[in-house]
């Protein structure tokens, strides 16, 4: 008797939990929202094809199929709405991040990315945009110029040795290697051989696949945080590496960092942090440098990658587009407009060259699952629809980018659609308010300047100086919050005739 009540328990509080969730789906004023049937009743069904690692790409299919928006998940929305956008994300919007977000920090902790907090967010960011304001550029451009004179000379030894290289792992070194030099005035020095320097790339991988994974369970990461935090090959012990690492970059610095005697222009991340802490310890706290300092290798170092890589690999795959760019170059270069090493400024400058960025930020952006926000207090109407308070709705980049009413013909590189839409306002309005490759609003991302930077001054040399030729014609990618592409393998070779 005692064995079957074990065992019917179990069974009774599992029906109960299906009957309930069956119940929720049949007087949910949403229940007429299109989408998957399963994703009706659990969450199950999203996690399954997010463990894929194509979201992107079928999220792009179930609007085709499901219209403007679509269930993923019981109470949650993707959305594809350009009116939509601007009432989720807009500046002053009361729209927080979901609990999906809480999967992308320390259970106990708050790091910016992931605060759910609106104010204290607002807060943080007011301490510190101007480090990544377009004005601070100018001094982190010395940083950038070391990095991209390494990566061109790593580019001739393999030119000249005939060997293949994984482009896009050596972009992440590269842009690593930028971050480091940027934030701590020093390069961690994955540049020199190609190497996975502590296993630093492989940890910030494992930190991905896991909290994609474990924030569609948000309730279980505390749970399971301390458990795997031990353990080196988790995304928890990965999130727990970097820390550390982050950490110990800290503490050396405060030891040899002479602060407040180095000059402006070679002043990095963290002494002007550190600056900012003994001028005003109580606004700017040992936390801040923490968690701006693991912010910064965190995310500066992926999506730039992943940026670089779809702006060669499109160029590579539209040699039209290609030539029209080292024309520009060649055109500005001849004029005196630019030098053989084009500063930033000289960059922005280059109308196509700007498109060309644009374009392939758009075709190819480096986040690929939807932005997940909580309708706040009150409700809020999307696209005609009344959303009740603590529905979780999303538009996913990909989804806004593909968008054929917006950017027809969306699946071609054309960097002419934004220069042709500067003769039309409206136009060139709409298609802003879907472009979204850094995310829009209060959340727009700290760090896109320092990106922009990054590719703005290693494209143009190497559009001028090397030929690419990919070993082939399509691409593999992995989509676990970052859309990496995984074999971009490609032969290097230095061009006969560069400009001079």
């Amino acid at each position: 008797m005692q064995s079957q009540i074990i065992i019917f328990l179990p069974l009774l509080f599992i029906t109960l939990q299906i009957l309930l969730r069956i119940s929720k789906s049949l007087i949910s004023p949403l229940r007429s929202i299109p989408g998957p049937f399963w994703s009706r009743f659990s969450s199950l069904w999203y996690f399954n094809r997010l463990r894929h690692g194509q979201f992107e790409h079928e999220n792009i299919q179930l609007h085709k199929q499901y219209g403007s928006i679509v269930r993923l998940a019981p109470n949650h929305y993707s959305i594809s709405d350009a009116s939509s956008i601007k009432t989720v994300y807009g500046t002053g919007s009361k729209f927080a991040k979901s609990a999906w977000y809480d999967g992308w920090k320390h259970p106990a902790q708050w790091t910016v990315f992931a605060d759910r907090d609106i104010k204290r967010h607002a807060g943080t960011r007011k301490r510190f945009t101007s480090l990544y304001s377009m004005s601070s550029l100018v001094t982190y451009e010395p940083f950038v110029d070391h990095c991209a004179d390494l990566f061109a000379y790593r580019l001739d030894e393999f030119a000249a040795n005939g060997q293949t290289l994984n482009l896009g792992h050596w972009f992440q070194c590269y842009a690593f290697d930028v971050i480091g030099n940027i934030t701590f005035g020093e390069r961690f020095g994955f540049l020199d051989q190609g190497y996975d320097i502590d296993g630093a790339i492989t940890a910030l991988q494992k930190i991905l696949i896991y909290s994609t994974l474990v924030g569609v369970y948000p309730e279980w990461h505390p749970r399971l945080f301390g458990i795997l935090s031990r353990i080196k090959s988790s995304g928890a012990g990965g999130r727990a590496y970097i820390s550390k690492f982050v950490q110990d970059k800290i503490r050396v610095h405060e030891k040899t960092a002479r602060a407040g005697t180095t000059e402006p222009k070679t002043q990095n991340f963290l002494e002007k942090l550190m600056l900012a802490r003994d001028k005003d310890p109580e606004k700017v706290t040992d936390y801040h440098l923490f968690i701006m300092g693991q912010s910064n290798v965190v995310a500066g170092s992926d999506t730039t990658a992943i940026s670089l890589s779809s702006i060669i690999w499109h160029l590579v795959k539209y040699p039209d587009a290609l030539r029209k760019l080292r024309g520009e170059i060649d055109e500005f270069t001849a004029a005196g407009r630019c030098g053989t090493t084009p500063t930033f400024k000289e960059t922005q400058e280059m109308p196509y060259f700007q498109a060309v960025m644009k374009e392939a930020l758009r075709l190819h952006a480096a986040t690929g699952l939807p932005m997940w926000r909580t309708v706040p207090d009150g409700g809020a109407e999307i696209h005609g629809r009344f959303f009740p308070a603590g529905t979780v709705v999303g538009v996913n980049t990909w989804v806004a980018h593909y968008d054929e009413r917006v950017f027809p013909d969306a699946e071609r590189f054309r960097p002419e659609r934004w220069l042709e839409a500067e003769g039309s306002p409206e136009r060139l309005k709409e298609m802003n308010q879907m472009y979204m490759p850094f995310g829009l609003g209060s959340r727009t991302c700290l760090g896109k300047h320092i990106s922009i930077l990054e590719m703005s001054k290693v494209i143009p040399r190497l559009v001028q100086e090397f030929d690419f030729v990919p070993l082939r014609k399509t691409w593999k990618t992995e989509n676990f919050w970052f859309v990496k592409p995984l074999d971009f393998e490609v032969r290097v070779q230095r061009r006969k005739s560069p400009a001079v």
